[in-house]
């Protein structure tokens, strides 16, 4: 069931499938909205009960400021919760939602019941990335934000993949193209400036997973090794035939892996609405 809501003074979509447990809160990638998720949540429904939101400047939830940390979303999502009497969650968040989720987890680990990096890191923007998102800005500014989408769209799959899902990376432009500029360049600002999370992740005692790609250009393989060998306190997972995109490029193997992990650490002696 998808509704409006008001949360830290933010106009949002959200989509509640109101029914399972325990709850797992999807946090889409940049440039994408809850639709991204239409095709993998029905895998996981009605065992659990899966929340999605539209990260506030994406799409049609509202645009605030000039930056949107990843702080501030984690605001957003708190309330919401609140407001959906969900009291604990496991968060799973891909790429840029992974960052949004490493901060929900930071800043109210007790709502959280297990954290999950869907081809994201914990790292934060080499001062080359942050040029790059610079760029980006400055793209979209100059009215390309086409030429992201194209690029973007397609290296987020792994290359064998990119003819026999053409129409999802049809679909993964269209999606970057309705995103309002200021919703880009609002979030292209906050990834920029977000915090180095390796400690801070090593420093939670809940249950993490990450999922990686092993044909990731975004994530390379020798990025996601140095990642696994950095915590020891995190299950690693790699999908064999993915790239940036498991949940739509291997949807069921990504969905019992995320299933077999939730059964493992919920906690069944927290009340759940």
């Amino acid at each position: 069931m998808e509704k409006f809501l008001l949360a830290h003074h933010t106009a949002l979509r959200i989509s509640d499938s109101q029914k399972g447990a325990p709850t797992l809160v999807l946090l889409h990638g940049y440039m994408e909205s809850i639709e991204i998720w239409d095709e993998f949540m029905p895998l996981l429904t009605p065992q659990f009960r899966i929340v999605a939101i539209d990260i506030p400047g994406h799409g049609i939830s509202q645009v605030q400021g000039e930056i949107h940390t990843m702080e501030f979303v984690a605001d957003v999502l708190h309330e919401v919760l609140h407001k959906e009497q969900i009291d604990r969650c496991f968060v799973a968040g891909h790429s840029m939602g992974g960052y949004i989720a490493e901060a929900f987890a930071v800043k109210y680990p007790e709502c959280v019941e297990g954290l999950i990096l869907l081809h994201s890191t914990p790292n934060a923007d080499t001062p080359e990335k942050q040029h790059d998102r610079m760029r980006e800005i400055e793209m979209v500014q100059c009215q390309k934000k086409d030429l992201i989408a194209k690029l973007f769209a397609a290296r987020s799959f792994a290359a064998a993949n990119r003819k026999p899902l053409a129409d999802r990376i049809e679909q993964l432009q269209e999606l970057m193209m309705l995103t309002e500029d200021e919703g880009v360049i609002a979030l292209l600002r906050g990834m920029a400036a977000r915090p180095d999370q390796n400690a801070a992740l090593r420093a939670l005692s809940i249950p993490q997973l990450f999922l990686f790609g092993r044909e990731d250009e975004l994530i390379p393989m020798e990025t996601a090794q140095a990642l696994a060998a950095a915590h020891p306190q995190a299950e690693v997972v790699y999908l064999e035939h993915s790239g940036h995109m498991g949940f739509i490029e291997e949807p069921e193997a990504t969905a019992e892996i995320l299933r077999a992990f939730m059964l493992r650490h919920t906690d069944s002696r927290a009340p759940r609405i």
